[in-house]
């Protein structure tokens, strides 16, 4: 991969999302949501396969121990390397009905943070929350669409998008305690008539900048720590969910796709970031 992002995957998705890299296998997983499979990609063989999941799966991690936590419509889950359910760790507080668990991270830690989305988009019903084995704690609500999750290389920021909104939030972080507080307006996409790209999915590199994909935008955004706009990444898809640093030395930035009007997307792209992902622990249940 050289210059710009490739297609690496004709991955087939209606919802791809939730890209993240286990570096003891080689591989990249991720999910479709809607179509409710979960796919492992190795980039250096080209093996790709994917397993049915139960219901719509919106975001998932790897735990320790082997298998995952995610987020599905029902709530929090471990799941197996396979994507069969083993244990519920948290229902959905909200109305199932209408309400999905939608984007997750791992905090520096292990507990598990994980936002919903509203899907009727009728009046900001959605709210980020963190799990670990105190259970279930709402950090925000009043969201539309919660997204871009991610925490700096020390732990202590911690960002956070509601993407209808076209804005990311920056969150002063407690890796100790898990508390995040003094939240206020890291970026603000301005969208026009022709263009309205907004931040959905993220992921934090080992310098501190934070890359989002601007959905139906067509590209990715490079911040520094202080919200100015360092670069923008075009890929041949309109709707980019969520990138994710992979690759021998996390070098590798990997973003997966939603599938558009015109059946069009729905496949994973690559790009030769120069610069390192900053690495993301497994999900701990005992964190």
């Amino acid at each position: 991969m050289t210059g710009g992002f490739e297609q690496v995957l004709e991955a087939g998705c209606a919802l791809g999302e939730s890209p993240a890299w286990l570096a003891e296998e080689g591989c990249l997983v991720f999910v479709d949501i809607t179509g409710r499979r979960l796919h492992w990609f190795h980039p250096a063989s080209g093996e790709h396969r994917d397993h049915p999941v139960e219901e719509d799966i919106g975001c998932v991690a790897p735990a320790r121990g082997g298998g995952f936590v995610a987020g599905l419509r029902s709530g929090i889950w471990l799941l197996d390397t396979a994507g069969a359910k083993q244990r519920m760790l948290a229902g959905n507080p909200e109305d199932a009905a209408t309400n999905r668990f939608n984007d997750g991270k791992v905090d520096p830690r292990g507990r598990y943070f994980a936002g919903t989305i509203d899907e009727p988009k009728a009046g900001g019903r959605a709210g980020l929350y963190r799990c670990d084995r105190r259970g279930l704690k709402r950090i925000t609500d009043g969201l539309m669409t919660s997204n871009g999750l991610g925490f700096s290389p020390d732990g202590r920021v911690m960002y956070h998008a509601d993407t209808p909104r076209f804005v990311v939030w920056r969150w002063d972080y407690d890796p100790a305690s898990g508390e995040a507080a003094n939240r206020h307006a890291f970026v603000r996409i301005e969208p026009t008539a022709q263009d309205r790209g907004r931040p959905d999915g993220a992921a934090v590199d080992a310098e501190g900048c934070y890359w989002t994909a601007l959905y139906e935008g067509g590209r990715i955004h490079r911040y520094d720590p202080d919200g100015r706009l360092m670069a923008a990444y075009p890929l041949g898809a309109r709707k980019p969910t969520m990138p994710a640093f992979g690759g021998p030395d996390l070098k590798t930035l990997y973003v997966t796709t939603a599938a558009d009007e015109g059946g069009e997307g729905g496949g994973l792209y690559a790009l030769d970031a120069g610069v390192a992902g900053a690495p993301i622990p497994a999900f701990d249940p005992e964190a």
